[in-house]
């Protein structure tokens, strides 16, 4: 199928760090610093959401400016804002939930996708469209790490993206062989980003990279 190339491309180098920040960006002009503080601290992936109307130009200056950074566009919701964020430089797509026309054209555009799923139906679905890899959103109302585990079972080779509800506290819970990477805000918070308390976020980084490292 088209784009699974690419898709199993960046789906390993998530794994490498093992951890996806959910980035809300209310200025473009922080997006580039954004990106250096969350490198300093181990990590070289990031999702920046379409909640703001920065979203869209705060992926094109990472991209820009920072072309070690794999920089996707999450909160995706229609095939009109995946296309603008993709022609901005958004190298992979990340949506809350499962819509099988987004998806479709991802994978014929050869641009990976993590549409949300969290029940045996939309894992199925995405099944059907080839896809291993999906974002598990919100992971602390959905039931969680007892929530993957017990998908495992009928999904062996379906691995998630767990996303919400996260942080330093319960990261070492969400270390399993069902789980991809972890996605979340708490490794660049909204108020540290508007603050540009950039050493607090590479700090948040560090901390949680260690942590990630220490449980392979």
């Amino acid at each position: 199928m088209a784009g699974k190339e690419n898709q199993k491309r960046v789906s390993l180098r998530m794994g490498e760090t093992g951890l996806v920040p959910v980035v809300v960006i209310d200025d473009a002009a922080d997006a580039k610093d954004t990106a250096k503080a969350l490198a300093i601290g181990g990590i070289d992936v990031m999702e920046v959401t379409l909640r703001t109307d920065a979203g869209l130009n705060a992926i094109a200056s990472v991209a820009e400016h920072c072309p070690d950074m794999l920089v996707g566009a999450g909160t995706v919701l229609s095939i009109d804002s995946c296309k603008e964020a993709v022609q901005r430089g958004a190298q992979f797509i990340v949506s809350p939930g499962f819509d099988a026309k987004l998806v479709a054209w991802c994978l014929e555009q050869d641009v990976p996708i993590y549409p949300g799923c969290v029940t045996p139906t939309e894992i199925m679905m995405a099944i059907e469209f080839g896809l291993d890899t999906l974002k598990f959103f919100p992971a602390n109302i959905y039931g969680g790490v007892r929530a993957l585990k017990a998908l495992a079972g009928p999904f062996p080779g379906i691995r998630f993206i767990p996303t919400g509800g996260v942080d330093t506290k319960n990261l070492y819970e969400y270390v399993s062989k069902e789980v991809a990477a972890i996605g979340g805000g708490w490794l660049c918070p909204r108020k540290d980003i508007k603050a540009k308390n950039w050493a607090s976020i590479t700090e948040v980084c560090k901390q949680s990279t260690e942590i990630i490292q220490a449980l392979k």
